[in-house]
């Protein structure tokens, strides 16, 4: 089955909305990865992001007729606010001198949290998207593998700049969270 050139373009255009939002989990990978994580973490982290940018846009889409200006910034300055705390945790925790905390990205209960965060743009995404006829199976799944590689991408690349860094790693992290969060907030 060939595709016609406004299908093409459709594809594009959400290929390009994929990864302008996929730019985000790759940031929260960098900032997470400097602090240093096993690479089952690194699957555990992608995993769960890709699962929450194909929710969170089939959950936009579904809300998004209704609610769609009042929600969309809500969600984008709820997750903003969220990972400006986030980070602002982690540069106490690290300039403390602590060694874990609930909030680090390396437990379950981290992972989900930095996760959601993270994710909750695509929810604004699908609202959007809730108003026009795309395809909202192809939207998300796009957004999901996309948002999933380049979170896997960051952490990798975080966790090998984070050597050299040392222990000022999860500062570092912290700064780049608080700084993507402010990104969404002004």
């Amino acid at each position: 089955m060939e595709l016609s050139l406004p299908q093409w373009g459709q594809l594009f255009t959400l290929l390009m909305i994929a990864i302008a939002l996929g730019m985000d989990a790759f940031s929260l990978g960098v900032g997470v990865g400097v602090r240093g994580v096993l690479m089952r973490q690194v699957f555990a982290m992608s995993g769960i992001i890709g699962f929450f940018h194909i929710m969170m846009p089939l959950l936009g889409i579904l809300i998004g007729h209704v609610l769609s200006s009042l929600v969309e910034n809500i969600a984008v300055m709820a997750g903003g606010g969220l990972l400006c705390f986030l980070g602002g945790h982690m540069v106490v925790h690290a300039l403390k001198g602590e060694n874990e905390s609930i909030l680090s990205a390396t437990t379950p209960g981290g992972i989900l949290l930095f996760s959601f965060s993270v994710s909750l743009d695509s929810l604004s995404a699908g609202l959007s998207l809730g108003l026009f006829e795309a395809d909202a199976l192809v939207a998300a799944s796009m957004f999901g593998i996309i948002g999933g590689l380049m979170n896997a991408a960051g952490l990798l690349l975080g966790r090998h700049v984070g050597t050299w860094i040392g222990e000022y790693g999860e500062a570092v992290g912290g700064i780049i969270l608080i700084l993507l969060g402010l990104r969404f907030l002004l």
